[in-house]
């Protein structure tokens, strides 16, 4: 029991709960609930604060134990027919509490008849601990126990790669300091697409914090995250009404963003719906199930939310229905507490992730050769068996050939114009700069050397640009010796550097294709195009930057295009114009 100063500091408590939500649909996936009135309740000057006083009266676990009741008494209020979670803080240090114990948490869910499946419990990276194995710990427990775990506060501590390795996490909740204008800061959007591409090969959905600004939200989709926290949805709020079951701003913000018509999409039609069977079924429902369904050699299982927890094979459980006993022991309400042994993980895939990220989790993926499990919205949605896969693939691969140069294999016009079309027809939030590349005295380098010499020039520039730009700058070959290059949300600085580095470093390179003569004379002499012999210069390129700004006119940049291209041949560093 708790003693009266922290009885009267607990009566004053309350919590606030703030939406974490689908970053496409809009749809409420859960709420996290936030300590709210610390200072009114015992004059703490933060909320850490009140957890280190109740650390230091040994308290903690006690303290925990009855703000689990006050949140889940409250979160009880919600409309369950949303099926949503409640993200709830732990503070890591439970565990070292001489009272701290398994069993707890189950007789509360049991008092407001709630499932382990409504309860995702956050322990966060920020606090330390006596040892580094002590967050893997509790988060096994939890686990172990059936409960769905978040890491919140990811990146801020040392441990956090070790737990996405080791700990079977479900969640991990980036810190707002990765999501505050990570639309213009190239660091922070390769720290969160690594982090994501890793997370979802391991089955781990990944929640933005701190969403704030429609910048942040249109790079945080772009990139991959699964659901979205933040003030763009919505502040915490104490009275839960005011919680929504869909933030349809959130979901116009996505139908705007036309940049999702991608031709990576996943054909649906490939996808079979092979109907699933609930976690809390009993064994005997499970061996009826594969009688009846004589050619499904598994079944996936889903819990009350309709995610996925894995398939059971008929194989593992054949032994038992064909035992003396076995259907007897399968009607029995116990069997119903062990049908979970038998559930094997899977590796799954959201729909909209398109059918390139999903062919990769599969390729990386142990002991998976018959298919892959997708789910649309964090909820099960079918399997593609290993045939649909290889088509899949194999369409997928014909229509990257389709699109792409046949000699560098870049990707060529279309790609143009789809950046094109979404500068321009969708009002987009971020600053452009557009990079045109031409080479200089290419036609008598030809003459003399030869295509194939030639060719070999094209090849050279289109590996300096891919070896010399970031992953986040879009490289595309127009055709021939004309190449193409955007920046989005970056510095003009940075595009002038990167474009005059490029142009000095072909310039150099490029001296290799010629003999020894040519090199010396640092010239070649050949006819023109009126027939004069004449010399030309050693090949260079020109380049010319366009900035694009969000309210930039597609007349005005039909306009202007050509006459910069032409005057960017005048000149040995890049020219730049910026369309207002």
């Amino acid at each position: 029991m708790l003693n009266n100063k922290w009885s009267k500091i607990i009566s004053k408590l309350d919590f606030a709960f703030q939406p974490i939500v689908n970053i496409k649909s809009g749809k409420l996936f859960g709420v996290e609930a936030l300590l709210r009135n610390v200072h009114e309740a015992g004059n703490f000057y933060s909320i850490m604060n009140l957890f280190d006083e109740a650390f230091h009266d040994g308290i903690l676990y006690q303290l925990d134990l009855e703000l689990r009741h006050i949140a889940i008494k409250k979160y009880k209020k919600i409309d369950m027919d949303q099926n949503v979670k409640l993200f709830f803080n732990i503070d890591n240090r439970i565990l070292y509490m001489p009272d701290f114990k398994h069993g707890n948490t189950d007789n509360i869910l049991d008092i407001y008849d709630l499932q382990k499946e409504h309860v995702c419990f956050e322990l966060s990276e920020r606090v330390s601990l006596k040892d580094s194995s002590s967050l893997n710990t509790l988060i096994d427990r939890y686990i172990n126990s059936g409960y769905n775990i978040a890491v919140d506060d990811f990146g801020t501590g040392i441990s956090g790669l070790q737990i996405l390795y080791y700990a079977d996490t479900t969640f991990i909740k980036l810190d707002r300091y990765y999501i505050q204008n990570i639309e213009s800061d190239a660091k922070k959007r390769l720290f969160c697409t690594s982090i994501i591409n890793m997370a979802h090969i391991m089955g781990i959905k990944v929640i933005a914090e701190g969403v704030e600004e429609k910048g942040e939200y249109f790079t945080c989709k772009d990139i991959g995250f699964d659901l979205i926290q933040g003030y763009l949805i919505q502040k915490p709020k104490l009275d839960i009404t005011k919680i929504k079951s869909v933030y349809n701003e959130i979901k116009e913000l996505s139908k705007s963003d036309k940049r999702d018509k991608q031709t990576n999409i996943v054909d649906k039609t490939k996808i079979n719906y092979i109907k699933p069977l609930n976690i809390n079924i009993s064994l005997h429902e499970l061996f009826v199930y594969f009688k009846e369904n004589i050619t499904n050699t598994f079944v996936p299982i889903v819990d009350d939310f309709q995610q996925l927890k894995g398939v059971i094979y008929e194989k593992d459980i054949k032994k038992l229905s064909y035992s003396q006993y076995g259907l007897s022991l399968a009607k029995n309400d116990a069997s119903k507490s062990r049908i979970k042994r038998f559930i094997t993980k899977v590796v799954s895939a959201e729909l909209n992730w398109g059918v390139d990220k999903l062919l990769e989790i599969y390729n990386l993926s142990e002991d998976n050769n018959t298919g892959m499990f997708i789910t649309k919205n964090s909820q099960y949605f079918g399997f593609i068996d290993l045939n649909n896969l290889l088509k899949l693939s194999y369409n997928r691969n014909l229509e990257i050939a389709k699109n792409q140069n046949p000699l560098t294999k870049l990707p060529g016009n279309k790609k143009i114009e789809d950046i094109l079309n979404n500068i321009f027809n969708n009002k987009v939030q971020e600053d452009y700069h557009l990079v045109y590349f031409d080479f200089n005295d290419f036609k008598p380098f030809n003459d003399i050397y030869g295509f194939r010499q030639g060719d070999r020039a094209i090849l050279l520039f289109s590996e300096i640009l891919q070896k010399n730009l970031s992953n986040d700058v879009i490289i595309a070959h127009i055709g021939g010796d004309d190449f193409f290059i955007s920046y989005k949300a970056k510095d003009f600085e940075e595009v002038y550097d990167d474009v005059y580095h490029i142009q000095k470093n072909f310039k150099e390179m490029a001296t290799s294709l010629y003999n020894e003569k040519d090199r010396q004379n640092q010239y070649i002499e050949t006819k023109d195009r009126f027939g004069e012999i004449r010399r030309f210069n050693l090949l260079g390129v020109a380049s010319a930057i366009i900035a694009i700004k969000t309210n930039t006119s597609k007349e005005l940049f039909d306009e202007v295009i050509g006459r910069i291209k032409k005057e960017s041949k005048k000149h040995d560093r890049p020219i730049s114009i910026s369309l207002l």
